[in-house]
């Protein structure tokens, strides 16, 4: 016992078995978030963090429903200038809820009165706040955050 020596691992060693394990979790970590944004929540739920997965999807769903209401602008990738292209990038932050808003926008949008631009920062917001939720998705699943 006195004179054994346990075998003892080179650090190149133990970061080739660790490598194909973090890199299997970065890739499953990019999935929750894709699929995060493309359905609010749903990063979260595959983690089984059902109370974040609720209030992510209902609170995107309530802000486009509610913007969309307001008949307010959904950006398009034709921007005028950066403040267009910005929206354009938020607008998509809401994932698949970006088509139910297009779709709902049949009027077009009406940004003439304070409720249109009222429903423009509902949209963006929305966006924002999806694309903040996939992100914590993404940490969470890479294990720094819960």
């Amino acid at each position: 016992m006195a004179g054994e020596t346990a075998p003892s691992t080179s650090p190149s060693e133990e970061t080739s078995q660790a490598a194909p394990r973090d890199t299997k979790r970065e890739g499953i970590a990019f999935v929750v978030a894709v699929a995060g944004w493309l359905v609010p929540g749903l990063g979260h739920a595959l983690q089984k963090m059902w109370g974040r997965a609720a209030i992510c999807l209902m609170t995107v769903r309530v802000l486009v429903w509610v913007g969309a209401g307001m008949r307010g602008n959904l950006f398009t990738s034709r921007g005028n200038d950066a403040f267009d292209s910005l929206g354009y990038i938020a607008d998509l932050g809401t994932g698949s809820f970006y088509w139910v808003a297009r779709l709902l926008e049949s009027n077009g949008p009406d940004v003439s009165h304070a409720d249109g631009d009222y429903g423009t920062r509902f949209l963006a917001t929305a966006g924002v706040f999806n694309l903040l939720a996939a992100l914590h998705a993404y940490e969470a699943a890479r294990g720094r955050k819960a």
